[in-house]
């Protein structure tokens, strides 16, 4: 089976010091560029994260500091990587939640700007909690029937999350081979910020999803508690959450001058 694509899809997948957007960075990038007539191009390369990999995190993936000590940054690499990917729709497996976050914070820390707006974001592993409650390495025995001998190595998983989608689309019936519908289906969310710490609510107003205002609209409480919003600037939010808020901002102050 090919995927039915009107625009390239990058399949990724990360390998990275910690689970925290805001904090942690990347050791580990693989790409799958799939066109449209289904020709794919991998790439893959280690990035020295400028901080130490725990312990914890070298044991899950396998690479330590010596191994990327070498290695490029990511600062190095954010142009050529977003001139590469823009455009693109996006795949992984817990990439909603986590791939696509980290990657978007890693850009933004190097000054990169990008511009997602018009990407779709298929999550594959949404699509199989849907429909089987498993993991990658049981999604891929389970849909392609092949062991996953290099589980944690970013590029086997990401090439085993394109061949999971595959198997998916012929497997179930109800799902359509079509980008649009795939992203709606693997999202379990209204996210406006990537890290999910703006939603948007059923009526399409930006609410905040945690703390002490969840489910308030964010532009209301800027508006009577402004100080609210300095906090988060100055406190340790996720870049592009903090993007948002300011955009949010922004357009209040701008529509009371008008």
């Amino acid at each position: 089976m090919k995927l039915n694509l009107t625009k390239p899809i990058v399949f990724l997948d990360l390998e990275t010091t910690g689970v925290d957007p805001a904090k942690d960075r990347i050791v580990e990038i693989s790409l799958a560029k799939i066109m449209p007539d289904g020709t794919r191009e991998v790439k893959t390369r280690r990035l020295n994260p400028e901080m130490h990999i725990p312990e914890a995190a070298s044991a899950i993936h396998g690479i330590y500091d010596e191994d990327v000590a070498d290695c490029p940054t990511f600062r190095e690499v954010s142009k050529s990587l977003w001139s590469y990917i823009e455009g693109c729709d996006f795949g992984g497996y817990n990439s909603n939640k986590f791939d696509i976050p980290v990657l978007v914070e890693e850009f933004l820390r190097a000054g990169v700007d990008i511009d997602l707006d018009k990407s779709r974001f298929i999550d594959v592993q949404n699509i199989f909690h849907r429909m089987e409650q498993r993991t990658l390495v049981a999604a891929y025995k389970f849909y392609c029937g092949k062991d996953l001998t290099e589980a944690h190595s970013a590029e086997a998983d990401t090439l085993a999350t394109y061949e999971v989608l595959l198997s998916q689309l012929e497997r179930y019936e109800e799902l359509q081979n079509d980008v649009d519908f795939l992203a709606e289906f693997s999202s379990r969310s209204q996210n406006v910020d990537f890290a999910g710490r703006i939603v948007y609510d059923d009526k399409g107003v930006e609410v905040f999803s945690f703390g002490k205002h969840k489910g308030r609209s964010v532009a209301e409480v800027f508006r009577i508690e402004p100080s609210y919003y300095s906090w988060m600037m100055n406190g340790d939010f996720p870049l592009h959450t903090k993007k948002v808020i300011t955009a949010i901002r922004l357009r209040e102050l701008s529509s009371k001058e008008h």
